[in-house]
């Protein structure tokens, strides 16, 4: 789903406007009337005498709220509030490329304000499932490969799973462990759009931890030979110089 993208169906309760008064709080939506405490300006003004002269201040109207306008009659459902929780499925996309943490935003999706106000936005919360065997890196996909001993020695075909399913890759004959095999355009797509990712496979040479006695005396018999010997050349590179140019990150 984060690869490729996805739509993702979820239930929300939030406020929502009332629907037997439309929302503005008055019994059936009737029209409300002006407040006869402000005229309708939602301010109301206090005149104080001083020493210095009189002094005017405004204040919010207590009895419309500053809204100007005067319910009648209550609605009975939202209490004059205008708004009614309720429980919605929405249908989520998700783009392509999101990452733990990050946040999606549905325009007007939040809580209804009261009295027919504009509604708020709905705030998802990206939280990515950790997958058995790839492991994510950016944009890029992260295998471990197990091989044996004879396989890398003789070379083989493996299979090996990617976002998309199995694929099979050839091990060349002699090579070594701690190489990296690099699958394009496997990985993930970019959020932005630049593109998609890899998929890296980190091959890793199994030493088995008991031998029979008859395995053992073959590779004791191997031991003495000349092609077992670690003979590394210039162009294969070690771990901190595959570290220090960012191989493994």
């Amino acid at each position: 789903e984060i690869a490729e993208g996805a739509t993702k169906k979820i239930k929300v309760k939030r406020q929502v406007p009332c629907t037997p008064c439309s929302g503005n709080g008055s019994k059936n939506g009737t029209s409300l009337s002006t407040c006869q405490t402000c005229g309708g300006a939602g301010q109301v003004k206090r005149a104080v005498n001083t020493p210095l002269g009189q002094m005017v201040s405004s204040s919010i109207c207590p009895n419309c709220k500053g809204q100007g306008k005067q319910i009648l009659e209550k609605c009975n459902e939202c209490d004059a509030t205008g708004v009614q929780f309720k429980e919605e499925t929405l249908d989520v996309n998700i783009p392509a490329g999101v990452e733990d943490g990050m946040q999606l935003s549905m325009n007007g999706k939040g809580n209804a304000a009261p009295r027919g106000g504009m509604a708020g936005d709905l705030i998802i919360l990206i939280e990515e499932k950790e997958e058995k065997e790839l492991q994510r890196d950016g944009n890029n996909v992260l295998y471990d490969l197990y091989v044996s001993f004879p396989d890398v020695a003789l070379g083989t075909s493996v299979e090996v799973p990617t976002i998309t399913g199995k694929v099979k890759i050839t091990i060349a004959p002699g090579t070594q462990s701690g190489k990296v095999l690099r699958l394009r355009g496997k990985g993930i797509k970019d959020i932005n759009g630049y593109g998609i990712g890899d998929q890296l496979i980190h091959i890793n040479v199994w030493t088995p931890k008991t031998l029979s006695k008859e395995e053992k005396e073959m590779l004791e018999k191997m031991q003495k030979s000349d092609h077992f010997a670690p003979n590394p050349n210039k162009s294969e590179k070690g771990f901190f110089q595959k570290f220090k140019e960012g191989i493994f990150g």
